[in-house]
């Protein structure tokens, strides 16, 4: 049988990758590699779009980019200069080939093809209305939700049409959008997820992270700014500010685990901002240790940085196997804790009969740090002491990150204390809100106008959340006729 890799369930999962080639030879296979390079961002799904002047080609399928998109046979069939991509974990609508992107339409305008990254926060209450006019949806994607809002909307020209359908919207996007006439590249007023614009040659690319740039050759030329909207088409590009101007609240996340540690993310060094979270870790909660070490790979930069202010040295006390995903285990308990070392394994050698100093991004359910230090205690550790790069996650994202609910974080039933005793650590401490902005240059949050989206761990959420008041206020009617019956 085969089961999600046990170490994953308890994680915040990345959002989704998208990236975009306008005027290439070979843009599917360009796609391709700066989709791989993403890689992180959405491990569960990805597609391609390409149009080639006449007809538009896809290819989408389950499962990573590399053993879907590494074929001449796939890549020839995806013809043309002009391609979208999308690497997809699902945060609205259920694990199936109908949800993965880019999703395809055909308007009265020409095809349209659609990849994004976020999630629409009135998605389900647009869908309802949309439903009762007649509209006919094909997956459960709150993406699909733009298409008809598209499709259905009174303006004259599709890209009139399309900035109608996106100040419907609530939430967070960053769109890439494939038509005849060009393509269309979107970030949300708040700039809540990223987007950046590079150059290879004479074409343009359009991708989550400059990473992707880097990977295949091209030169980073600028962050797409919040709320704006780019055209790009065969008289060049041009840029619109369609969108009542707001304070940007980009995603703090970002900086703290969901992007690669070798891009760059609203002009900052993600590898950079990590290394200082750990300096702001080791001055805000210091302990008497041996040394310090990470929980590979997302807690190795702070922990480098968390060893160099404390002085302490900073090993490898826990190995990670890179060549796993998904194991061909049985999903007893028993063995399910075996199958977690596959992944993860303590260097025994190096951690028996010391305190050590463990660092980790974040606490989610607490269920992997719980087993995390069984296995360094198992292995002869003589005291742990948890240090975590991040303020505890008390609240759920509603904009593209697939968060449990309330009820199953840890922090959001637990004090610290009582969290400490559940992981069985001998001291546990989180990174302060106030530490996580230093390290992202400011000298603190401003609670009146804060800088990023930091709702995960302060509840402040920065638009409304429609589907989310439709769920905890029931309609009065339907409760009167409860009451009635």
């Amino acid at each position: 049988m085969m089961t999600t890799d046990p170490w994953e369930d308890d994680h915040l999962h990345e959002e989704c990758g998208v990236f975009g080639v306008y005027g290439a030879d070979g843009a599917a296979a360009l796609t391709a590699l700066g989709l791989h390079a993403l890689q992180h961002r959405g491990q569960e799904a990805a597609g391609i779009t390409t149009w080639d002047g006449k007809d538009f080609h896809t290819h989408r399928a389950m499962g990573h980019v590399a053993g879907n998109f590494d074929s001449d046979e796939v890549i020839r069939k995806l013809k043309g200069d002009v391609a979208i991509g999308h690497n997809r974990y699902s945060t609205t609508g259920e694990t199936a080939l109908r949800n993965v992107q880019p999703l395809f339409a055909e308007l009265s305008s020409g095809g349209f093809a659609i990849a994004h990254n976020g999630n629409i926060s009135n998605a389900a209450t647009m869908r309802r209305d949309l439903v009762r006019r007649g509209s006919i949806f094909q997956s459960t994607s709150d993406t699909e939700v733009i298409i008809h809002l598209v499709a259905t909307s009174s303006y004259r020209t599709l890209l009139d049409r399309f900035i109608d359908a996106l100040k419907r919207v609530e939430g967070a996007y960053s769109l890439l959008c494939l038509t005849p006439e060009g393509m269309l590249a979107c970030r949300d007023p708040l700039g809540i997820r990223p987007l950046v614009l590079g150059r290879l040659g004479d074409a343009y690319i359009l991708a989550s992270e400059t990473v992707a740039l880097d990977v295949v050759g091209a030169t980073f030329l600028r962050a797409v700014e919040p709320g704006e909207l780019i055209i790009i088409s065969p008289r060049g590009l041009r840029s619109l500010r369609p969108f009542e101007t707001q304070r940007p609240r980009p995603c703090i996340f970002e900086h703290v685990y969901f992007s690669r540690p070798d891009s760059v993310v609203d002009g900052s060094s993600v590898y950079q901002v990590r290394k200082k979270i750990g300096v702001e870790l080791a001055r805000e909660s210091p302990v008497i240790a041996d040394m310090v070490v990470p929980v590979p790979d997302s807690g190795t930069p702070a922990a480098i940085g968390y060893a160099q202010e404390s002085g302490l040295p900073f090993e490898l006390g826990i190995i990670r196997s890179h060549y796993v995903g998904r194991t061909f285990i049985q999903p007893g308990d028993q063995i399910r804790n075996l199958g977690v070392k596959l992944k993860h394994n303590a260097n025994r050698a190096m951690i028996t009969g010391k305190r050590i100093v463990l660092i980790d991004d974040s606490i989610v359910r607490g269920t992997t740090s719980l087993k995390i230090v069984q296995m360094l205690r198992e292995a002869g550790a003589e005291e742990v002491h948890m240090r975590i790069a991040s303020p505890p996650t008390r609240h759920s994202c509603y904009y593209g990150v697939d968060t449990p609910e309330r009820s199953k974080l840890l922090a959001a039933q637990m004090d610290v204390e009582r969290m400490r005793d559940y992981i069985k650590v001998d001291s546990l401490a989180f990174l302060s809100i106030d530490g996580l902005y230093r390290a992202l240059g400011e000298e603190m949050r401003n609670d009146n106008a804060p800088q990023h989206c930091d709702a995960c761990f302060t509840g402040d959420y920065p638009t409304r959340l429609t589907d989310q008041e439709d769920i905890e206020v029931p309609d009065q009617l339907s409760l009167l006729a409860e009451r009635v019956i």
